[in-house]
C-alpha cells in the first residue's frame, strides 16, 4: 500500500506507517501533475497539508486513491462531502496543532499589545541614533492581565487560546454556534488542577466589550468581521487572526487602523495567499506572520503520528 506525503510527514509518523507495511513517498509533486502521478504509481493514501488541493479532477480520475488526509484542521483545500461520496475516506488531525496555534495567538498578542513588531523593525535601523524618540513612541502599552478576550470560535483551538489567557489573569468570553457556556479545564505541572466557567454569547454583544478578540473559525464565504463589525467594536481594541484568510476583511481592517478604532491587528493568514496585499504588509499597526500557526516540531510530529494512526486503523480493519 503506497503512501504519497505530498507536502511533507513527520519522521515519526513516517516510521510508525513503515512498521505497519506501507510505502511511504515523500515528494513534492506539482498541482498540475499529481494526478498523472498518483495513477502511475498506484498510490492509495495522498497526504496534504494546505499547499495541496484535492479537487473533482483528482477524486473522479486516480481510481487507486482510497484515503486523503490532511495534516492540519482546516480542509477548505480538498473537496471533502465529493471525495466520501465517491467512497473516499478523507480523514485530518484537529487536535494536534492546538496548542501551538493558541501559543502563536499569544505571541502577538503579548508582542502587539507593547507594540514590539514594530520596535523590533525600527530599532535596527534606529536605536543607535534616536534612542529616546523610539523610547517614547513605544511607551504606553497595555498589559493584558484583567482586560477582557473575546473569542469567536471555542472549538479546540479556542479553548486552547481560552487556556492561556486565562492563565495569564484575562477575562474570557466567547461565541460560538454549537457550544453553549462552557467550563475549561486548566492542568498544571504538579497534576493540579482548575476548572473554570467560561461564558458564550453572540458576536454581536462579544465585539462590543472585548478589549481584544481572536478568530477560530473555519473558512467562510464571506468575511464575518468586516465594517459594520468594527464600528461596533471598542475603540483601541486589538484583534487575531490565525484561523483562515477572508473572515476577516482587510480593507475594512485597515480603515479601523485609520481611524484608531483598532489599535493592533495580527495576521497569520490572509485573503490573497501566498501574496499578501502591499497595505498590510507595510502597515506598521499589524503583526505579521506566513501562516505558520501550526508550524512547530512538537506540532509536526504529532500531526505525523495522529495521521499515520489513522491510516493504519482504516486499512487494519
Amino acid at each position: 500500500m503506497k503512501v504519497l506525503a505530498n507536502d511533507g510527514l513527520s519522521q515519526s509518523g513516517v516510521q510508525l506507517l513503515k512498521d505497519a507495511g506501507f510505502e511511504v513517498i515523500i515528494k513534492k509533486v506539482a498541482q498540475d501533475q499529481l494526478e498523472d502521478y498518483l495513477n502511475s504509481n498506484g498510490i492509495s493514501v495522498l497526504l496534504v497539508r494546505s499547499a495541496t488541493e484535492v479537487r473533482k479532477n483528482i477524486i473522479d480520475n486516480c481510481i487507486h486513491l482510497k484515503v486523503i488526509g490532511r495534516g492540519g484542521v482546516g480542509m477548505d483545500n480538498i473537496d471533502v462531502e465529493y471525495a466520501r461520496s465517491k467512497g473516499i475516506t478523507v480523514i485530518n488531525t484537529p487536535e494536534a496543532s492546538s496548542a501551538s496555534v493558541a501559543e502563536l495567538v499569544f505571541a502577538h498578542l503579548f508582542g502587539g499589545a507593547r507594540k514590539l513588531h514594530d520596535s523590533n523593525r525600527n530599532m535596527p535601523l534606529e536605536g543607535d541614533s534616536r534612542f529616546k524618540d523610539l523610547k517614547k513612541s513605544y511607551a504606553g502599552g497595555s498589559e493584558l492581565r484583567g482586560k477582557t478576550l473575546g473569542i469567536i470560535g471555542l472549538g479546540r483551538i479556542g479553548r486552547e487560546v481560552a487556556k492561556i489567557a486565562l492563565g495569564v489573569g484575562m477575562r474570557v468570553v466567547a461565541s460560538d454556534k454549537e457550544v453553549g457556556e462552557t467550563e475549561i479545564t486548566l492542568d498544571f505541572y504538579n497534576d493540579q488542577k482548575v476548572t473554570i466557567p467560561v461564558k458564550t454569547e453572540p458576536v454581536e454583544q462579544l465585539i462590543e466589550h472585548a478589549d481584544f478578540i481572536s478568530l477560530h473559525v473555519p473558512a467562510q464565504s464571506k468575511p464575518i468581521i468586516g465594517k459594520a463589525e468594527f464600528d461596533k467594536m471598542k475603540k483601541g481594541v486589538g484583534i487575531i487572526n490565525t484561523a483562515r484568510g477572508g473572515i476577516l476583511d482587510e480593507e475594512a481592517l485597515l480603515n479601523a487602523i485609520e481611524d484608531e478604532k483598532v489599535s493592533f491587528a495580527a495576521l497569520d493568514t490572509f485573503e490573497n495567499e501566498p501574496s499578501p496585499a502591499i497595505k498590510l504588509l507595510m502597515n506598521e499597526s499589524i503583526s505579521l506572520s506566513p501562516h505558520i500557526g501550526a508550524a512547530t516540531s512538537e506540532a509536526q510530529e504529532r500531526i505525523g503520528e495522529e495521521l499515520a494512526h489513522q491510516i493504519i486503523k482504516i486499512f487494519k480493519k
